[in-house]
């Protein structure tokens, strides 16, 4: 299982527009670019959560970088520090034609993240 950590720095704020609000924490190019569901480690709790590893195809940004979206939990992580741990990848990067497109494929992503954590109750 791969492990990353940093500190939460504040993106471009487009996961939230899209009702995906992620923490953002810089990597180096050592981690295959996907989606990945994930734990995250946030003041000793772990949380459920997938994370995005790579550049963000769709807007044509060259930053790499995770991109971690936590499914029962919101707060102001900025300048925190978080603890990521890569469980499965379910799919690749791509590029996406339009918003709509991404976000009705995040939704199937959250769907297949949802069904393996509730495999593990």
């Amino acid at each position: 299982m791969t492990k990353i950590q940093g500190r939460v720095k504040k993106g471009f704020q487009r996961g939230k527009k899209l009702g995906f609000p992620t923490a953002n924490i810089a990597i180096k190019k050592e981690i295959e670019e996907g989606i990945y569901i994930s734990h995250t480690i946030f003041k000793k709790v772990k949380y459920a959560s997938l994370t995005f590893i790579g550049e963000a195809k769709t807007f044509q940004e060259k930053l790499f970088q995770a991109e971690t979206y936590f499914l029962d939990f919101n707060s102001n992580l900025y300048n925190q520090w978080i603890s990521v741990e890569l469980i499965k990848k379910i799919r690749g990067n791509r590029k996406f034609r339009s918003e709509e497109e991404l976000v009705r494929q995040m939704k199937k992503d959250e769907l297949v993240a949802r069904s393996f954590f509730n495999m593990l109750v």
